[in-house]
């Protein structure tokens, strides 16, 4: 194998048609404690034989289709280093701006539930921006239906010091009441799996990914039990798939007519967020 960083990043694009540039990038950038813009100006750096080892490792793993950030261990959410394992789905870039929106309205005393927390990245970012933003007594409570997810949920928690009940729950039965709701939840049609990406089709949990035949079977779940689990002028912050916002707005329409419902565009200008406030 190539000693130079350089060499090792072109024999790994030439001997692999099937893995994305990037993603070898990013896995080799990460390893080496690299920026984007270091990775690029360091490609005349000599590999030492334990990088080389590495390296060697990291690329049979892309290779055999294993996704960038379980490999690594960990994925970035809001810059925070967030475990992942299989069986929790890979933080996404939108759901950082579904973090930022619910920051917006997060004030002292809160009771937030993180609904679906798969590896708790919603929960970690909120915790930690709400300390940076000197927002007190904020009490957190994650809740999944995989006990593989709580745990490692649990272990993101524990390595930034946050304190959150922890539930194992199916949408909301079982769950007490809260001011605000945060959730990513499975929204992906059935039929949309001939069309996705085969490391995410072959390495993320499926039950964190797909929500029935259009994708809305935890929203009409969500829309009947809502009520029985906010106080007073609560709000819940949800992420949805960008072609599903006409459905999604009939939904609530019949379902909570009692809610105040905004709808809000990613940063690529997709449909992709929406917030309900109760007004009771």
């Amino acid at each position: 194998m190539p000693k130079k960083l350089g060499e090792l990043r072109s024999w790994a694009l030439a001997n692999s048609k099937e893995v994305r540039e990037e993603d070898i990038d990013y896995v080799l950038a990460e390893r080496l404690g690299f920026s984007p813009s270091e990775y690029q100006l360091k490609q005349d750096l000599v590999l030492t034989p334990d990088q080389e080892k590495q390296a060697n490792k990291d690329l049979k793993k892309l290779f055999k289709g294993y996704s960038p950030q379980y490999i690594l261990g960990y994925a970035w959410f809001l810059g925070y280093k967030i475990l992942v394992k299989k069986g929790v789905l890979i933080p996404r870039f939108e759901t950082e701006e579904l973090v930022n929106w619910a920051l917006e309205t997060l004030k002292p005393g809160d009771r937030v539930l993180d609904l679906g927390t798969g590896s708790g990245c919603i929960t970690v970012a909120l915790a930690k921006e709400a300390e940076k933003r000197k927002i007190q007594d904020v009490n957190f409570t994650i809740s999944d239906i995989t006990d593989n997810a709580l745990r490692i949920a649990e272990e993101n928690l524990l390595n930034y010091e946050i304190d959150a009940m922890v539930r194992k729950a199916n949408v909301l039965i079982g769950l007490t009441k809260f001011d605000k709701i945060i959730s990513n939840p499975p929204y992906i049609k059935e039929s949309e799996k001939s069309v996705m990406d085969k490391n995410v089709l072959a390495n993320e949990p499926h039950e964190a990914l797909f929500g029935g035949t259009n994708g809305l079977d935890f929203y009409r779940k969500f829309t009947k039990q809502v009520r029985t689990h906010l106080n007073s002028k609560g709000e819940f912050f949800l992420e949805f798939g960008f072609s599903q916002k006409e459905e999604l707005a009939n939904l609530f329409a019949q379902e909570l007519p009692d809610f105040e419902i905004e709808f809000r565009d990613d940063m690529s200008g997709k449909p992709r967020m929406v917030h309900g406030r109760w007004q009771k």
